[in-house]
């Protein structure tokens, strides 16, 4: 048996490998070593379940990514471990998909979130994404809180550890290209928007409301927008792409409202807008001719993202809002957003929250958390939407949150009940 104590063998005071040698010494250690951690974070999750108060998640979805390399993981962590000298607890985890998960404790959000776009604009700035993450959104990153999310993060391992078995993958259409963009640009322009312009009621859960919707959403469907004129490529697949696009369509629908709001006369209205827009000459057109029965009449919707991407930006378009009588929603919270966002310190009048069963899920340490964040900001109202089951607008009651928006609020004005008798009939059934 061969035996090395320190010494080089005899005869031979050098090693030297030839390119092939080495390439095969590399892949015999990968083989022999897996680089990937699933096992590891799974068994670390399910030993901590009892201590994830405070624990916070970034999921980066490098998986996703159209044209990947294949040192993306590295990368990721080369640049997280920027985070790693502050935060009283961080570790990361190559994922056999090709994400990265980083589990951490002790650092302030603002600083994560400035790393974690750090990373998505090093990737997006050479590919694009190929769709929505499994949060449904469509970006590289996520950011939880652990014990809102345990029951998702475990069976998102589970199911991947399930599938890597077998399975296909699912057909997606091809991001949309410049060049396509420019014609369905070139399309709307001649084409009338109205047929993709719906609204929809945040109706008040307060016994004593005098009206029992607060306000109309206004908003274009991309979807149907997408399959009449977009078929063949995929809209939002490309985030800077798709910011552009939306950008443009804002203008489309400030033209359209500026030629006549008569269909809703005598109702509060939401517009979903680009903060970008809102400092734009058209909108300045828009407010110009904005009727004088409308003015305060207006909430301006503006995307957690684009909040989060140009906070400088929301802080002027928020004092412009306040000298014009605009009112501003903050689009697209959780709960996690929720209880780290100061949303009356950003003089936000509403703040909208998706529904999701996880919220069902919680952990009670953090619901509570949850209830006491919305209970103390008096002045930002709070919207359940997407609510799609009498039991999400049970839940809102139950959260103490006073608006809510979605499929069920539509289902029950449309029988002509109101929305707070529907809630107190489902609770005695």
């Amino acid at each position: 048996m061969n035996r090395f104590d320190g010494r080089a063998p005899m005869g031979r005071d050098r090693v030297r490998l030839s390119t092939s040698e080495k390439q095969a010494a590399v892949a015999a250690a990968k083989d022999a070593r897996p680089e990937f951690d699933n096992d590891k974070l799974l068994n670390l999750l399910r030993s901590a379940k009892s201590e994830l108060q405070g624990m916070r998640l970034i999921h980066m979805h490098l998986s996703l990514l159209k044209d990947r390399d294949p040192s993306s993981q590295m990368i990721v962590r080369t640049i997280i471990q920027e985070l790693a000298t502050k935060a009283s607890f961080l570790q990361s985890f190559n994922i056999s998909n090709g994400d990265v998960i980083i589990l951490y404790k002790g650092l302030k959000l603002t600083g994560v979130t400035d790393i974690c776009q750090k990373v998505e604009q090093v990737f997006l700035s050479k590919t694009t994404l190929t769709g929505p993450n499994p949060y449904k959104e469509y970006s590289l990153y996520s950011i939880m809180e652990l014990a809102l999310n345990f029951i998702n993060v475990i069976r998102f391992m589970e199911d991947l550890q399930a599938g890597e078995s077998g399975g296909g993958v699912t057909e997606t259409k091809p991001p949309i290209t410049l060049e396509e963009l420019g014609k369905l640009e070139r399309s709307m322009q001649m084409f009338d928007l109205s047929p993709f312009l719906f609204n929809q009621a945040i109706a008040s859960l307060t016994p004593d409301a005098t009206d029992e919707m607060e306000y109309y959403e206004l908003y274009i469907s991309i979807k149907l927008l997408q399959e009449r004129l977009c078929p063949d490529y995929d809209i939002t697949a490309n985030k800077w792409l798709f910011n552009y696009f939306t950008a443009n369509l804002d203008q489309s629908v400030l033209r359209a409202l500026n030629h006549g709001m008569s269909f809703m006369r005598g109702r509060r209205i939401g517009i979903n807008i680009n903060l970008s827009t809102v400092i734009s000459t058209g909108f300045v057109k828009f407010d110009e001719r904005l009727p004088i029965d409308f003015r305060g009449q207006v909430v301006l919707e503006i995307s957690k993202g684009d909040l989060i991407e140009n906070l400088s930006l929301f802080n002027e378009v928020v004092d412009f809002a306040q000298d014009r009588r605009y009112g501003i929603a903050v689009d697209g919270l959780n709960p996690f957003w929720v209880t780290n966002f100061d949303l009356e310190y950003l003089n936000a009048d509403y703040a909208k929250i998706f529904w999701s069963t996880d919220m069902l899920e919680m952990d009670p340490a953090f619901e509570k958390h949850f209830f006491d964040r919305i209970a103390e900001q008096d002045r930002c109202k709070f919207i359940l939407a997407r609510c799609d089951s009498v039991s999400s607008l049970v839940y809102a009651q139950k959260a103490g949150i006073k608006f809510v928006q979605g499929r069920a609020v539509d289902n029950i004005i449309r029988k002509g009940v109101s929305v707070r008798d529907a809630i107190a009939h489902a609770k005695m059934v």
